[in-house]
């Protein structure tokens, strides 16, 4: 029995208006080279300057990671041959990055788990280049954007549980602002670290690093087909194949592929960044970020569970989105029932904006709207099935609730009389109706629609129900 060891290490390009240490603009774009300056092509007599921006967000990251932020951050160059870096090595941090020995908790199938984060760096991204048979292409677009890298302890033991901390990642990314986090504009890449223990703990394979995969869902191929790969050299006599090594996912095959030997940190050559000085950090800084830092997912979930009752699932769904969950917390300041907006938010608001691919931010319908319109539910005003048309229109026609309802005169009839006279009448006109239903047949469902359809559906359901129930057992 194999039990999988996985760490990730993901980068992710960070907001900015310029990159980490030029003047250059910090934007994705499709047409190649155009944010380019003289120090990302690393020409003579041109010296780094840090963005302070993205050395702040650093710090933010680290702090939502839970990370040890120290007294004093450094530079460093990795001196490791990168063909789309111009100057020939990357600046990045080793020897006292913005975060070390943090973590991430995260659940998997209704388990608690933490996660250990090694350490967070903040460092610059690469150029990206395109290889055809006889030739390369290189963009320099990229080039010197800030990339934070958040490296994992080897914890994680199931695709399940590197997806979710993938994903938690993510959202983290997006609660705190610091990037926008689009893997399909390649701004969330992954690293991943395989390989296996036997039942006691020790390692049976060496570590596998599988580079630059682009996609969550590539993640989850890479690892089954690495896994997979290490089992059959173990139980099949080609031990000798497993070596610690770099390969790649392949696609089309579906499998990795050997790219090199693995380097180890010594053969990258670490020194000092000698163009960047030291930064101080203080505390009062460091403060003043954490104050800046929303209340998080996991934390969310957790709140919304116990204070509020709602689903596990539920929970999940509102908090996905930062905005979602800052509309639903917002309905709850103005005094709704948390369960009932729960249910507005998962069904008919975010079927609205799935269906029309919009955010939260696009409609015009409010929290305030939400709760007026629950409240006119509640208060018998106009019935549930009447609720979903206002709410059509109100997104439609930009108005409020009240207003729509006032519109299209869709005010509840909840006068007892009114309701009793046109009951009466009915019951008058079918009295074999009357017989049918003491003989066991469903004829009330008949006069309850009777009197929707004369009222247009405005006779409140349950006062029309009660006062069926008493005129029936009159006759």
């Amino acid at each position: 029995m194999y039990k999988v060891v996985i760490g990730l290490e993901v980068h992710c390009e960070m907001k900015t208006n310029s990159k980490n240490f030029s003047s250059a603009k910090n934007t994705y774009s499709e047409y190649p080279n155009e944010f380019v300056d003289t120090t990302d092509l690393g020409l003579p007599g041109i010296l780094p300057v840090a963005n302070k921006y993205a050395f702040e967000n650093s710090i933010k990251m680290a702090l939502a990671l839970n990370c040890k932020v120290p007294d004093v951050v450094m530079f460093d160059r990795k001196n490791y041959y990168y063909p789309d870096l111009p100057k020939g090595y990357q600046i990045t941090q080793d020897t006292k990055p913005v975060g070390r020995d943090g973590y991430v908790m995260i659940n998997v199938n209704g388990e608690d788990i933490k996660i250990g984060i090694d350490n967070i760096h903040l460092e610059e991204d690469t150029a990206s280049m395109d290889h055809f048979s006889t030739y390369s292409l290189i963009d320099y677009n990229r080039a010197g954007v800030p990339l934070l890298e958040t490296v994992t302890t080897p914890c994680m033991h199931s695709v399940e549980e590197a997806l979710t901390f993938l994903e938690t990642l993510k959202g983290i990314f997006l609660y705190t602002g610091v990037s926008e986090a689009r893997v399909d504009r390649g701004q969330m890449r992954c690293d991943v670290n395989v390989n296996l223990q036997n039942e006691e703990g020790k390692y049976i394979t060496p570590k596998v690093e599988m580079k630059n995969i682009n996609s969550f869902n590539n993640v989850k191929m890479a690892i089954e087909s690495e896994v997979k790969r290490q089992i059959d050299c173990l139980e099949n006599g080609r031990s000798n194949e497993l070596i610690q090594e770099t390969r790649h996912f392949d696609e089309e095959s579906m499998t990795t592929k050997s790219a090199r030997a693995k380097a180890d940190a010594v053969d990258y050559k670490y020194y000092i960044e000698p163009n960047i000085p030291p930064i101080k950090i203080e505390d009062s800084w460091v403060e003043e970020i954490k104050k800046s830092i929303p209340m998080l997912q996991f934390d969310r979930v957790v709140k919304y569970m116990s204070n509020y009752e709602l689903s596990r699932y539920d929970s999940e769904i509102i908090v996905k989105d930062k905005n979602v969950s800052d509309y639903f917390e917002e309905t709850i300041k103005l005094g709704v029932n948390p369960k009932s907006s729960a249910n507005w938010i998962t069904t008919m608001i975010l079927g609205y904006l799935n269906k029309n691919d919009l955010k939260i931010t696009d409609i015009s319908f409010k929290p305030n709207d939400l709760v007026e319109l629950i409240n006119m539910v509640d208060h018998g005003e106009i019935s549930s099935k009447q609720s979903k048309q206002v709410f059509e229109k109100c997104l439609t026609d930009n108005k409020s609730p009240k207003k729509i309802v006032k519109e299209l005169g869709m005010t509840q009839i909840t006068d007892d009389k009114t309701i009793r006279d046109i009951v009466v009448k009915l019951l008058d006109e079918y009295p074999n109706l009357i017989e049918d239903h003491r003989k066991g047949k469903n004829t009330f469902d008949y006069f309850v629609g009777q009197v929707m359809k004369q009222t247009k559906g405005q006779a409140n359901p349950v006062i029309t129900k009660n006062i069926i129930n008493e005129e029936m057992e009159k006759r």
